[in-house]
């Protein structure tokens, strides 16, 4: 329990008085993780991120939480508008991976990158794999977001790794729809972390998005979407 309300909203990029709704919100099934310790709320980082990915089809009902670049809690201005784009120009776009389980595909991919991105495939297999069995990372509509519990990348970026997988395999989604698209996420801090979580969640929930990725696009035209598609959720 070591983050309190401005720790989240500074991790989500939203105001204090946003946590505060979340927390008034007191649907059963999608309650705000906290917990009230002498009078004040404490969460834990690894709740909250579970909540995101739990709430990625809510994101597109309610808004891009995650996007209020413009509070004063957010980090400059234009840092984080364009922030899902940078990670991806600096990560890979990468299509026909074979395989027919969770392990399978990761490990395929991680072998077919690692070494352009600087880490070390094995490691970074285990530590993705580590991360389904404590928990799924399915999104649903066919996508899943691949990430690790503690590896941070030890630079001042992050990545995004897009596989298209040679046939669709079953990532133990909520909708039952087998995985056919994964978005591999690496950040430099926690912050950033949650997110890109978010962002690449609110992406997803998107048909447009959806209707894009199914086309297998290659990296340059993903980034063009990407970076049009982060301009136009900067204007609402």
């Amino acid at each position: 329990m070591d983050l309190k309300i401005k720790d989240v909203a500074e991790l989500l990029r939203v105001s204090e008085t946003t946590v505060r709704r979340w927390l008034a919100d007191t649907k059963k099934n999608d309650r705000f993780p906290a917990y009230l310790i002498n009078h004040q709320y404490r969460f834990n980082r690894e709740e909250v991120e579970r909540w995101v990915m739990r709430r990625r089809q809510g994101l597109a009902d309610e808004g891009s939480f995650f996007l209020e670049e413009s509070h004063p809690q957010a980090v400059s201005s234009g840092s984080l508008q364009f922030s899902l784009y940078r990670a991806l120009h600096k990560g890979a776009v990468v299509d026909h991976i074979p395989g027919k389980t969770k392990a399978e595909v990761i490990r395929a991919t991680m072998d077919r990158v690692a070494d352009s991105l600087e880490l070390d495939a094995e490691g970074v297999a285990g530590l993705l794999l580590d991360r389904e069995r404590l928990q799924p990372t399915a999104l649903g509509y066919g996508m899943a977001l691949p990430h690790t519990r503690d590896f941070l990348l030890n630079r001042a970026y992050d990545i995004v790794v897009v596989a298209y997988l040679d046939e669709p395999i079953d990532f133990e989604a909520l909708d039952g729809q087998p995985v056919q698209t994964l978005f591999f996420l690496f950040a430099s801090d926690d912050r950033r972390h949650l997110h890109l979580l978010a962002k690449t969640a609110y992406l997803v929930s998107q048909p447009s998005a959806r209707q894009m990725l199914g086309l297998r696009p290659d990296k340059d035209s993903l980034l063009e979407y990407i970076k049009q598609w982060e301009s136009s959720i900067q204007k609402k």
